[in-house]
Formats: structure tokens, sequence, C-alpha cells
């Protein structure tokens, strides 16, 4: 059976979502403290010599090919002039909690997805005669006078493609899909821009002949789950435009975890297992302020390998030990068998007491 048509649900249908986009954060803040790095390549992140990644750049750092979650070692070899700092988290907060609360003053219905990121459903509101695209553009407007910081928007109908609209036109853009646009742009769309959908999933479609979702639109949805399970009715929906996820104003944790990158490679399992306690601690006191009122449902132990493949094995356990964590990195590790750059352990966490358990959000 085939999902519901969002266009048959007036309450979807007449959704107005606006996805708002921070254009290079951390890099635009440093850049308002420091305008002598305006226009020079400018990263945030960690160190080369501690195995550091960049968590962003600035775009004239992007004509080289730099990108967040590259190793930082590799973005100085593409462009040795780069200026690369550790970054100020304390002030990118200060500026975001600016950002949000200009943010405020145009609806409560706030979705955030990171610190520089956000949904927001103004479909009832009824300042600058209820116009999303109004309201976006005058949001944009007073971040950028008020904080320096400007940011990319999307107007559609749902997060998704409000999601790929605020995106179009970056940096410092705005675009809307309007209903009666919404069937050609969807169809024109690369399968990559479809949340969910990397370079293996990526790779598999086109291997079906599928690189556009219009191609994507031609599958039923009956192959779609044949060749990528639950994710193909996912597929079948979003080549078609229709998302149904509300703006949600609270996002309940549903996980906890840590994890470290080390300066040189663990060479085997053994060297992995050694650092087990250690992080089992690290794990124990992040939880703590959390424990009167969260239940461990499970435990989960991340791996990432020297050449930056990664995996996760997690188990259920309302207790988990050092035994439980020692298995689960023995499995993981054992899918790679080659050195280790990386570890993590986590607790996957229960519903608040008088709450209903939600849908499990990953880990990592």
């Amino acid at each position: 059976m085939k999902p519901a048509n969002p266009a048959s649900d007036p309450q979807l249908s007449a959704r107005k979502i606006i996805h708002l986009d921070c254009d290079c954060f951390f890099a635009a803040v440093e850049m308002l403290e420091h305008p002598e790095w305006q226009d020079i390549p400018l990263a945030v992140g960690g160190a080369a010599e501690r195995r550091g990644v960049i968590s962003t750049c600035n775009y004239p750092a992007r004509a080289f090919g730099i990108h967040s979650a590259m190793p930082s070692a590799r973005a100085l070899q593409l462009c040795p002039k780069l200026k690369l700092v550790s970054g100020n988290m304390a002030r990118y907060r200060e500026v975001a909690d600016q950002i949000f609360a200009i943010y405020r003053r145009f609806t409560d219905l706030i979705e955030p997805v990171s610190i520089d990121e956000a949904y927001l459903d103004v479909s009832n509101s009824a300042l600058l005669d209820g116009s999303a695209t109004r309201i976006a553009e005058a949001i944009r407007q007073q971040v950028k006078e008020e904080t320096g910081i400007t940011v990319s928007a999307g107007v559609a109908q749902n997060k998704f493609l409000a999601k790929v609209a605020s995106d179009w036109n970056k940096p410092d853009g705005l675009c809307v899909i309007t209903p009666e646009q919404q069937a050609d742009f969807v169809a024109q769309l690369a399968v990559k821009k479809i949340p969910g959908v990397g370079p293996r999933t990526q790779e598999k479609l086109m291997g079906l002949g599928v690189g556009t979702c219009a191609e994507l639109q031609s599958l039923s949805l009956v192959e779609l789950q044949n060749h990528f399970g639950r994710f193909g009715e996912r597929l079948w929906q979003l080549a078609r435009g229709e998302d149904t996820r509300e703006v949600r104003t609270h996002r309940e944790r549903k996980s906890i975890s840590v994890e470290h990158t080390f300066s040189q490679d663990l060479p085997d399992l053994a060297s992995c297992l050694d650092q087990l306690e250690s992080l089992m601690e690290d794990l124990e006191q992040r939880y703590e302020r959390h424990r009167e009122s969260r239940q461990i449902l499970g435990a989960v132990v991340k791996v990432k390998f020297n050449d930056f493949a990664q995996t996760t094995a997690e188990c259920r356990a309302d207790q988990p030990h050092k035994g439980v964590f020692a298995s689960l990195m023995e499995e993981a590790w054992h899918r790679g068998a080659r050195p280790v750059r990386l570890l993590g352990v986590g607790y996957r966490l229960g519903a608040k007491e008088g709450e209903a358990e939600a849908e499990q959000l990953p880990l990592f």
C-alpha cells in the first residue's frame, strides 16, 4: 500500500515552513571579531598535529576544496596559507542566542537543528500579511543588521523542501518553492540532495539508472523497499516532495556519548580495549546529571578506522558494564581489523518518567 498523499490533507498543504541556516557560522563570527581575516582562507577546527578536523570554513577557503569534517592536515595541504583557529564556542553560543531571539519575534514554533540552523513554522502567523517569504526576508535583514551574520533561508510547504531551498542560493540567499513550483522543482532535483542519501546509497541508485528525483519516481514503492528496506518508503515519499514531519519545538535527548580521537592510531584490538575504562569514566560523568530522570536502555560502541571508515555496534542493556562494552568493541573492530583513529562509547536512554518513548535517533 502506498503512503498517504500529503496533498490530500488541507492542514499539510497549508503549511509554511522556513529553514534558516547561518552561512559558515563559526568562521563568520571569527571574521566579525577579526576583520583582517575577512578575505583570507579561514577555518575553525582542531590542530593538524592532534589529528583535528575542520568544523567550518569561510568561502575563500572553500575555493581550495576545503570543507567541514576534512582532516586539518589535509586542509593545510590544499591551502598552506590557511588560517586555522581553534574557535571560541562560548562566543558562538552568545551570537546564536541573539539570532534565535530574533527568530522568536516571528514565531514560537522553532525547531533548532544545531547551533546555527533551525526550522520555523509560520503557517498561522499574521505578521507581514502572513507571507512566509516576507517573514524570511525580514528575519534575514534583522539578523544581518543586529549581529553581522548572514543567513540563508528556504521557504516551502514542508521541512524537506525548505532545507533543500535554504542551500540553493547560498551564501546570503533566499529560495522560495511555491506549491505551484514544487513538482517541477523536485523532478529536477539530484538524488544526492535527499537527506540520508550518502555516497553508498547514491552509488546504488546510479546503478539503477537513477540520478534525479524524476528518475527515482519511475521506481515503484515495492522496488525501492526491495533495494533499500525501510528507507525505500522514505525515498518514495521524498522523490515526490512529500514530508509530513512537524516542526518540533522540543527535542528530548535520546542518547548520550563520548568519543576520543587519538594522536596516533591504535594498532590492534588490545590497544583499543585498553582505552575502554577511561572512555567509560568520561561517559559516566556525562550521564551523572541525567541519572535521576533517565533510564539506560542500551550500550553503543563506535570505531573509526585509520581510513576514516567507521562502524557502530550496540545491544540492549539496562546496566552496561565493562564486559558489555568490551564485547561490542570487539565486534566492531573485527569488521575492519585495522588501526583505529577514534573510539566512542554511549548509552541509549529511555523516555523521561511519564512520557512515551519517542523514536530513537542516531547516537553518534
